[in-house]
């Protein structure tokens, strides 16, 4: 297993690896020195925990993409999903599971905070009884997900501050806050207070976190750490080149 400062606490996303069975996944990340991975259906959750890993932010039902939170026509269904998942979760010891705005389709971003917020609360006393968090994530509209309402890290912090619970954050996704907003590090210095989490990629592209991209990751990363965050960082991109020898490169650079 490869040694890390640990700084950083770093998984890798499973849905980016779809070649690769989930256990020779796990056995890899292990050996690079990660310590989790991230978006696994409920029925996986303990799968890393073979490898001395562990789910460190789960799929619960949290609604889609698409269509989440901001409409109150979705809050029983998802509702029901994380009060029988957030256990499952817990009993897992899975940190983390992830829930969406989704898209806007025709309602203000003012109404649809509204209506976030009052989803959240409904399942923010299940997530802080078995010590879950509850991660909204950050999505671009402008490139992969087009009308999806929380594209803004303002509107999200607007809406866990007001939810008002340690069991409620972000998901700060740096790859999509940087196609929608830059200003990376001044934004997370800022914002850390209500971030749970962070997924990594290349920008443009998602791809390997290299030199044919913008973002200056071990820059990001030494400001992640500067704050004292003690969640995870999880890797998000699609390698278009061998893709364990991309994912240890991206270990590598992130191990500030």
């Amino acid at each position: 297993m490869a040694e890390r400062k640990r700084r950083i606490r770093q998984a890798v996303c499973r849905w980016c690896y779809p070649q690769i069975p989930l256990d020779d996944l796990c056995m890899a990340a292990a050996r690079i020195g990660l310590l989790g991975i991230d978006l696994l259906q409920p029925e996986e959750y303990e799968v890393p925990q073979r490898y001395g890993l562990i789910c460190t932010l789960g799929y619960a039902g949290g609604g889609e993409i698409a269509e989440g939170l901001n409409r109150t026509e979705h809050h029983a269904t998802i509702e029901a999903a994380l009060r029988r998942n957030i256990p499952l979760a817990a009993k897992a010891g899975v940190p983390n599971v992830v829930t969406f705005s989704g898209n806007r389709n025709g309602i203000s971003d003012e109404e649809g905070a509204r209506h976030t917020i009052a989803g959240l609360r409904r399942v923010r006393q299940i997530a802080e009884d078995h010590g879950v968090t509850i991660c909204l994530e950050l999505l671009n509209s402008k490139v992969d997900h087009a009308d999806y309402m929380a594209d803004h890290t303002s509107w999200g912090a607007r809406v866990v501050r007001e939810v008002n619970s340690p069991n409620v954050k972000l998901l700060y996704d740096i790859y999509h806050m940087q196609i929608m907003e830059g200003d990376l590090i001044a934004t997370i210095r800022d914002n850390i207070a209500w971030i749970g989490h962070f997924h990594t990629g290349g920008v443009p592209g998602r791809h390997e976190l290299d030199d044919v991209q913008e973002v200056q990751w071990d820059g990001v990363m030494r400001t992640v750490a500067a704050t004292g965050f003690t969640g995870y960082v999880a890797h998000e991109f699609l390698p278009l080149r061998d893709p364990l020898t991309s994912l240890r490169a991206a270990a590598e650079l992130c191990d500030v």
